[in-house]
């Protein structure tokens, strides 16, 4: 048992002009993007999103949803705007303007601790774009924000992406993953001033997504918001893979955080693929459920489960961390790799001390980490929760900018937990990941950026001059385009010609 399989993390930034509240967003957006790939020049400028592939509509349970009835937000295999930025970068990500947000979505990695990395190199990223914007003249600053809410009723995704086998029962997926996601938030949530979709409703929650959550399944990601998400596009081989869509997480800071939420999840994904739940633990009226443990930082909110018992979050976080250990006793002896080991030490860890005291979990945990913060405001001001600077705390907590993001200032004086370092980040921003196809695509922008015409996550197509027509690439299998196995090839073709040439005759 393993947290390795091919994950991603795409990520929508919250986008505003200071003093301008009515500064039109998707602009925003747009100049974000742009203003991160012009220095890039051939590198990234060039090349389009290739959308042959994409199929929004299509459904895990078995249909296509009719593309008349869709609503515009579900359409994603076109673009809103072809006249948006549109980005692909030499780390293997794409760079884009989506429903008024700039989104970063991470290359394709092949475990947690790369997932982590990738998106980081995101912040680092935005943060980049943020800068170059403030720096020229005739543009006015664009804050960035790294959450998921405007507290105004609007909230946008952070969406985890797992490769799973194709011949996986989507009945078994739902009926073991919602649980699970239910209870999730109390490790990965990132906090929230504010309750409803329009943050009205006093208090602080857990999480920033679960008041935008109204069914337990569905295709839509942007209203009727699911639990789980049924889109069957797996960009790879159709018959081998799902891609399974995680809209339900936000958007963490924390690095500890970070790692679980992609680890724990992965090692349920393989539970649910090797039919090793030894007990149902399904949840009655999750939706409801999901509200009411965001709703309550004290964690004593009891989830009631289909089979009558009553427990509380991480009461049900720790009955699958059972059932984990359980399926590693019995069908691997206990035995796994360093990166399984370090996440389920920590999974533990971290529920044993949300039991015992939840500010234990500052240095690790953003929801919690943003909790102290604002109780030692409140306390210092005599603020009740219904005051209106706790929300603009909440805000700059989210900030990218070093300087005024509050998660930042904690990182500069060593009171969060740090997993990655920033050298890492640096060449993550560069350089893609050398275990999946995203090392291909990546090293292709890198190389040949001038002659790559456009690209996707299972393609790669060039433009060679002299050609009669364009030369396309399939990448169906996110395992192969590795540096170990294109490294040497891609390493002795100077031109998009010779790598076309020397592709053909392979």
């Amino acid at each position: 048992m393993t947290v390795r399989r091919v994950m991603g993390i795409e990520t929508e930034y919250g986008v505003a002009t200071p003093g301008d509240s009515t500064a039109n967003a998707m602009l925003l957006s747009s100049q974000v993007v742009n203003a991160y790939a012009a220095p890039l020049g051939s590198r990234a400028g060039r090349a389009r999103w290739d959308y042959e592939d994409e199929a929004p509509l299509r459904d895990a349970r078995g249909w296509e949803a009719c593309r008349e009835a869709a609503d515009p937000s579900q359409l994603t295999d076109v673009p809103e705007d072809p006249g948006l930025a549109n980005v692909i970068l030499t780390n293997g990500a794409r760079l884009y303007v989506d429903h008024a947000h700039p989104e970063y979505s991470s290359p394709e990695v092949t475990n947690p601790r790369d997932a982590l990395l990738w998106d980081k190199a995101g912040e680092r990223i935005m943060l980049d774009a943020a800068r170059r914007i403030a720096a020229t003249p005739g543009l006015r600053p664009v804050n960035l924000y790294k959450n998921n809410t405007d507290n105004k009723g609007a909230s946008y995704g952070t969406h985890e992406n797992y490769l799973m086998r194709r011949e996986t029962s989507f009945a078994a997926i739902i009926r073991n993953l919602v649980p699970f996601l239910v209870s999730r938030q109390v490790v990965c949530g990132a906090g929230r001033v504010g309750r409803g979709q329009d943050g009205t409703g006093t208090g602080f929650q857990i999480t920033q997504r679960a008041d935008f959550f109204e069914v337990e399944v569905g295709l839509e990601t942007t209203l009727k918001r699911p639990i789980i998400n049924t889109r069957d596009e797996p960009h790879a081989n159709a018959d081998r893979f799902r891609r399974l869509h995680v809209i339900i997480g936000d958007a963490n800071l924390c690095e500890v955080a970070a790692l679980l939420k992609t680890g724990t999840t992965a090692l349920v994904l393989e539970l649910i693929e090797q039919d090793g739940f030894s007990r149902d633990l399904s949840v009655h009226r999750p939706v409801a459920a999901l509200h009411a443990v965001s709703h309550d930082p004290t964690l004593r909110t009891l989830i009631r489960l289909e089979d009558g018992r009553r427990v509380t979050a991480v009461q049900l976080q720790w009955l699958y961390l059972e059932q984990v250990h359980e399926y590693l006793a019995d069908r691997h002896g206990g035995v796994t790799d360093p990166l399984t080991e370090e996440v389920l030490r920590r999974w533990e860890s971290v529920l044993l001390r949300l039991e015992r005291d939840p500010m234990s979990c500052a240095r690790e945990l953003d929801w919690v980490a943003k909790l102290r913060l604002l109780e030692g405001f409140r306390e210092r001001e005599g603020l009740a929760w219904d005051a209106a600077r706790l929300q603009l705390i909440d805000l700059q907590w989210a900030d990218v900018r070093p300087e005024k993001g509050l998660y930042h200032r904690l990182v500069a004086r060593g009171q969060v937990e740090r997993l990655v370092s920033d050298e890492e980040i640096e060449r993550a921003v560069r350089h893609p990941p050398e275990d999946t196809r995203a090392y291909f695509r990546g090293r292709c922008l890198a190389q040949y950026g001038e002659h790559v015409a456009a690209a996707s996550w299972d393609s790669v197509i060039f433009d060679v001059p002299g050609r009669g027509s364009l030369q396309r690439v399939p990448t169906l299998d996110p395992s192969r385009g590795t540096r170990e196995h294109v490294g040497t090839l891609l390493d002795r073709c100077p031109t998009a010609g010779d790598l076309v040439d020397a592709l053909a005759g392979a």
